[in-house]
């Protein structure tokens, strides 16, 4: 009998013994037997397997043991057969894992020792596995099992909340609820699960708990916080009532404060002006009391304000050095500036540097920095104050860091490379000064310069000695390299790559410098596979270097390096054997983020051929829809499952066959979710929701669940968003009536209700608003509603128009407002942007130069206030030019010709815009290539990668004036690009120059170049071998010229892949006949193209195929899909 099969002959028995009339139970059997035998044959499956493992727990097992049961059953004309058996494993284990609320009635049903023994197996028992005789059970992987199936991890918590501390010991519950909760989204914490927590949990059970959900409290949403809270007072006030001292006026003890930890925040502000002075005073001494301090990244302006003042009056000095590195983050809010000296001041400044782990009120951590600021350095100037101003120097302008000698920030750097939130001019300004004290740009001065080394510019990297620069990319540059710009990287890695061969390079560089290496660079070495080692590879490299490198090492060596899976072509795959493709399946698995469309789909169809019983369900969603007819009974719950742990949109790309996988889906779920399970089952796929499910298949009690859910989708539709807004509403009621925690728990989609519910929420909840409408990422960004409605709120709470007398009637925008408003500040009028104080533009530039929302008035209001901040443009320094962002677009060619545009930096900064016209970028290269003296022949490989989307003014005689070897190393840059057709075609005769004639163009040159391959010309395009189609960028097809796309015929089309075919656009579809539309269905289908026949078996070695971590789409049954397919293979 197979090993961990053993316990299972139980169940199979089981279902033959219910239907037998048995006998009484042999005496020859123990007692506890006896009573397993008779679980069996009352259909309780699971109490039998209980009764075994206690029984072994406090006997030896033998063999005879087994005999005697099968001999009693024997003795009832029970037959056992081997295909019965794996019957009764698939049966049992599918109703453990996919039916969890079965699970939950077992759990409720069973008697206390069963209750017990479960438990102690689950979670408190270190035994891996079961020995029974020769029969062997995989203990750990049963609890694995349980534990990360959709619902498994739910059931548990749920009965340990229900059972467990009426049952077992309330230490050893709470330890259970700790593994459980680690384990779990927290959408288990609701209120109706809080309310379930015991009442009466003292000592140190209590203590153990709270401290289990102080760890998690940031995963939790703000209603359950509060919950939470509520719980521990009502256990701490009861505590405090049966020993109350005469002596104490609130409950609220240095010791409760203690176990409160973060959840202090909630307490009202009268409690904390009630705190008992000595209780106070003890806390504040406790050595761990900063620590816990520094933890409150929630707390409010008024709440800190209420424990300083509870602080003073418990006879600290506020202004001793002691107490000030005792309040952690409630420093971010002491006002106590009167007659403050100095040196208190850059003691503030020092504790301050936390604050920008705050949860918000960063304009007024602004303000009061700059008030410490001013008095830090009275009487004394900025160069001798540089290093005692910890992060506060952030706040300076461009004019003020440009006024610091070299010395000073010499002198300063240990402070200021500790410093976070630079600006990127100010980086620029640092760096320089630092370098023009030191003269030498050596390893050990730069290593000194933490973040300012991504100031240096690109010519200083480029003009460092090699051995220099070697280190530094080893050391400082490691952490900071991804904060580089395209030419400082590129200026690094040239250098690099000129003074030695680059296997040698290599192995120093680390992150994104390995990107930077161009397939030119590797076609002219050798490599062996541990050089690539932990680099992150490009496509065009990981095609390049698989191919190479499988020649002399098989796929499952290989594929340890898991960045090669991106160059695994259909090819590879096909031809791979049985027992390969299943050894290196599992790295495909745990790294689905990393393959392409087309590549998942190769792997379904490999998947397919070799045995279509055992295909993992989740990929019979890329296959051709009529595969998904398959998906019925049983394989429900397993297609959801899998289809549930992925993202969706990675593995189907046409939305017609979106709608039918998730019609599928719908049908498995039977139209409707019903509780919290269906929730878990779904998983990522609740992203995907039809609106019409939305609005009504969602019960009720399950919307909170689901609520939470939808707030981790990356992306909703306007559709699903109007639904998700009517929910809201409807399961917490009028937003007029809204907590602050359920305006903070509905997060995002507050931005989706009507403007006048919105002005009441800004109104009563102003600070959590904000919050809210800051962030930029997430399904919902914010509406033009919700910054409008911030943009008032902050408006209408700070002061009167100003009087001067070009402003009457007016209100400038102050700092305070600007740095409050981030994206609200679009709403800003040209006359009032126009009023603005020089000095506030100056400190806020950067920030209103990434505002997205500007038109063109405005920004050319901003444009015209940088002339007033900064004088007339030929005094712009670099500096200047880089901290403007998008306001830089609306300057004109005169005023572009006025900037110094000397450095590559500079016009690195101003290719990252996206809003040039022809005749501005034309202006901008002119400007580099005048100021820099140079021609387009003399440019080096960095600067080709600084001028970025600026190449594209490049007229035809300059591009083929380009140095070849110089463009072969920014080809994957420059392929990027989103230029004219007529430009693309010039960079195509580049490439050719570079890597041969089209029509010697493999998969990875094609991936290489990019959009380059738009250029192709129409013999190009018809010669090019069906098996490249798939390799075109996905942005490249979109920029094929449509009277060009109809050129490729049916055959190719139907090459194209999925990812290729669903961006093809409808003028592209238009020109196309029906044979070639045929070919595109085909494509986005993922019908199968042209696979050669693998092998099925080349050893009869077993293959070493176990499935991936817990969290892999199929963990739960692929052990059975390995099995059987193993099977089917050996047969064959």
């Amino acid at each position: 009998m197979p090993p961990g099969l053993g316990i299972f002959v139980l169940l199979m028995i089981a279902n033959r013994a219910k239907t037998e009339n048995h006998q009484n139970i042999s005496q020859d059997l123990p007692p506890q037997l006896q009573k397993t035998v008779e679980d069996i044959v009352a259909g309780k499956y699971l109490n039998a397997f209980l009764d075994v493992l206690h029984f072994q727990s406090i006997n030896i097992w033998t063999t005879d043991m087994l005999n005697k049961i099968m001999a009693y059953f024997h003795a009832q004309n029970i037959v056992i057969t081997y295909s019965s058996l794996q019957v009764s494993i698939r049966n049992y284990l599918e109703s453990l894992l996919y039916r969890p609320k079965a699970l939950l009635s077992e759990f409720r049903q069973m008697d206390r020792q069963h209750f017990q023994t479960a438990m102690k197996y689950l979670f408190e028992s270190e035994q891996v596995y079961l020995e029974l005789g020769n029969i062997v059970l995989d203990l750990a992987g049963i609890r694995e099992k349980i534990f990360w199936s959709p619902g498994g991890n739910r059931t548990l918590f749920l009965i340990t909340l229900e059972r467990c501390f009426l049952t077992l010991n309330s230490v050893e519950c709470v330890d259970i609820l700790s593994q459980l909760l680690q384990a779990s989204s927290m959408t288990y914490l609701q209120l109706r699960t809080i309310a379930k927590l015991p009442q009466d949990l003292q000592g140190d059970a209590f203590r153990n708990l709270s401290m289990v959900f102080k760890d998690l409290y940031d995963r939790m949403t703000a209603n359950a916080r509060r919950a939470l809270y509520e719980w521990m007072t009502q256990i701490l006030q009861k505590s405090y009532n049966a020993s109350e001292s005469e002596n104490s006026t609130s409950w609220v003890s240095a010791e409760n404060l203690w176990i409160l930890g973060r959840y202090m925040v909630h307490l009202p502000l009268e409690e904390i002006r009630n705190i008992n002075s000595n209780e106070m005073r003890l806390f504040i001494s406790y050595d761990n009391a900063t620590k816990q301090l520094d933890t409150v990244y929630d707390i409010t302006p008024s709440l800190a304000q209420a424990f300083l003042e509870r602080i003073n009056a418990s006879g600290f000095d506020m202004r001793n050095m002691s107490t000030l590195h005792r309040l952690g983050l409630l420093v971010c809010f002491y006002d106590d500036l009167e007659q403050m000296d100095a040196v208190v001041a850059r003691v503030l400044l020092h504790q301050m540097i936390k604050c920008s782990q705050l949860r918000g009120f960063q304009a007024g951590i602004h303000k009061l920095k700059s008030r410490l600021l001013d008095i830090a350095t009275q009487n004394q100037t900025l160069n001798n104050t540089l290093g005692s101003l910890s992060d506060a120097v952030v706040g300076l302008t461009a004019s003020q860091l440009d006024s610091l000698s070299p010395e000073a920030v010499h002198n300063a750097i240990s402070t200021l490379n500790q410093v976070s939130g630079w600006a990127r001019s100010q980086l620029v300004i640092l760096a320089s000064k630092y370098l023009a004290y030191e003269k030498a740009f050596s390893f050990h001065n730069i290593s000194q310069m933490g973040a300012l080394v991504t100031g240096i510019s690109a010519e200083s990297f480029h003009s460092m000695s090699p051995k220099e620069l070697s280190q530094v990319v080893r050391g400082t540059l490691a952490q900071h390299a991804s904060d580089l710009s395209p030419a400082q990287q590129q200026g690094i890695l040239r250098k690099m790559v000129a003074s030695a061969d680059l296997v040698s390079v290599i192995a120093d560089i680390q992150g994104p410098f390995f990107a930077e290496v161009s397939l030119f660079d590797l076609y002219k070495e050798g490599f062996n596979s541990s050089v690539v080692k932990d680099k992150e590879l490009r496509p065009s490299q990981a095609l390049f270097l698989y191919e190479l490198l499988s020649r002399k090492t098989p796929p499952f060596d290989l594929l340890s390096i898991v960045q090669l899976v991106k160059g695994v072509t259909c090819r590879h795959i096909e031809s791979m054997s049985t027992i390969s493709f299943l050894n290196v399946f599992k790295v495909f698995e745990k790294n689905l983020h990393l393959l392409s469309p087309y590549q998942i789909s190769c792997l379904a169809w490999k998947f397919w051929l070799l045995s279509n019983v055992s295909i993992p369900p989740y990929l019979l969603s890329v296959l051709p829809s009529e595969h998904l007819e398959s998906v019925r009974g049983s394989l429900c719950i397993p297609f959801v499952t899998s289809l549930g742990k992925v993202e969706l949109d990675r593995l189907i790309l046409n939305e017609h066959k979106k709608k039918t996988v998730l019609q599928r889906v719908q049908e498995c779920l039977n139209g409707s979710l019903v509780d919290e399970y269906d929730i878990d089952l779904l998983g990522n796929l609740i992203c995907h929701l039809p609106a019409a499910l939305i609005c009504d298949g969602i019960s009720l009690e399950t919307l909170v669940t689901a609520l939470h859910q939808f707030r981790l989708c990356r992306q909703l539709s306007h559709e699903q968003k109007l639904e998700i807004k009517h929910r809201l509403i409807e399961i917490y009621g009028s937003p007029r009536n809204w907590t602050a925690e359920t305006t903070q728990d509905s997060g995002p989609f507050i931005g989706l209700l009507p403007k006048a519910e919105l002005s009441v929420l800004v109104e009563k909840f102003p600070d959590t608003i904000l919050k809210i409408a800051s962030k930029t990422t997430g399904p919902i960004p914010p509406t033009e509603d919700l910054l409008l409605a911030q943009f008032e709120s902050v408006r209408n709470s700070i002061r009167a128009p100003d009087e001067s007398t070009d402003c009457t009637e007016v209100s400038e925008p102050t700092l305070d407002e600007i740095i409050k408003l981030s994206e609200a500040n679009v709403f800003w009028s040209v006359p009032e942007l126009g009023c603005m104080n020089p000095e506030t533009f100056a400190k806020t530039v950067e920030l209103l130069g990434s505002v997205g929302g500007f038109r063109a008035p405005q920004l050319t209001a901003l444009k015209e206030k940088a002339k007033q901040a900064w004088g007339p443009l030929p005094d712009w320094k670099s500096y200047h030019v880089v901290s403007l962002g998008r306001i830089a677009t609306v300057l004109n060619e005169t005023e572009i010709g006025e900037l110094d545009l000397s450095s590559v930096d500079t016009v690195a900064a101003l290719s990252q815009q996206m809003e040039w016209d022809p005749l501005q970028a034309r202006s901008i290269l002119q400007g580099f290539l005048e100021d820099s003296g140079q021609t387009v022949d003399t440019l080096r490989s960095f600067e080709l990668a600084g001028l970025g989307a600026i190449l594209c003014s490049l007229n035809f005689t300059e591009i083929a004036a380009i140095n070849p070897l110089e463009f072969s190393t920014v080809v994957a840059r420059i392929g990027s690009l989103l230029c004219s057709v007529s430009v693309l075609k010039e960079f195509k005769k580049k490439a050719e120059s570079v890597f041969g004639a089209v029509a010697g163009w493999n998969r990875a040159v094609l991936q290489e170049i990019g959009t380059i391959s738009a250029g192709l010309n129409e013999g190009e395009l018809k010669a090019l071998d069906k098996e490249l189609m798939p390799y075109f960028q996905p942005v490249a097809i979109k920029c094929l010229p449509d009277e060009m796309f109809k050129k490729f015929s049916p055959e190719q089309i139907a090459h194209l892949g999925p990812e290729n075919a669903a961006v093809v656009t409808e003028t592209q579809r238009q020109q196309l006949n029906d044979s070639q539309l045929q070919s595109l269905h085909l494509a986005l289908d993922g019908a199968r193209t042209t696979i050669q026949d693998a092998p099925l078996g080349e050893s009869t070695a077993t293959p070493t195929y176990t499935p991936a971590l817990s969290g892999s789409p199929f963990s739960y049954s692929f052990s059975f899909w390995a099995c059987a397919l193993f099977t089917f293979c050996a047969a064959s």
